[in-house]
């Protein structure tokens, strides 16, 4: 499979479709059982709050690959995707009630990279609670 979107139809400047992701505490604990990463800051308030956070957070990764689906989802294929990097700037705080917490993401070209590759960067935007999550969140992508 390869991207479906086809490197002469993008220009820098472009924006990818924008999506939320909702975040809840069984999503914390269905990724912490794939991932195998069980630090109780992402599963227990208790000890959370000990530590000096505000409550339960998401796990960076998670957050990570929630932004990451902006560009696959976009692209039309994950193996499209041939670099992406992160900084993690503030953590997704995951309340223990109905709603948890959301992830918005937005994206757009930042610069045409290689035209015999067909490669784009695409520079990412991820929000929780009105806090910018992910700095420096960068993607380069490999198009049709």
């Amino acid at each position: 499979m390869t991207a479906r979107i086809a490197y002469a139809d993008v220009e820098v400047g472009t924006e990818l479709p924008a999506r939320t992701f909702p975040v809840t505490r069984a999503d914390l604990v269905r990724y912490a059982g794939a991932s195998g990463d069980f630090n109780p800051i992402h599963w227990n308030e208790r000890f959370a709050k000990e530590v000096g956070l505000p409550d339960v957070i998401a796990h960076g990764m998670f957050t990570m690959a929630e932004a990451a689906r902006v560009v696959t989802d976009w692209a039309g294929d994950p193996a499209a995707v041939v670099e992406y990097g992160v900084r993690f700037t503030h953590p997704v705080v995951v309340p223990n009630d109905d709603t948890g917490a959301e992830i918005e993401v937005s994206a757009k070209v930042a610069a045409k990279l290689d035209d015999e590759a067909r490669t784009v960067r695409v520079d990412l935007v991820a929000r929780s609670a009105g806090q910018k999550v992910l700095g420096l969140s960068r993607a380069v992508v490999r198009l049709g």
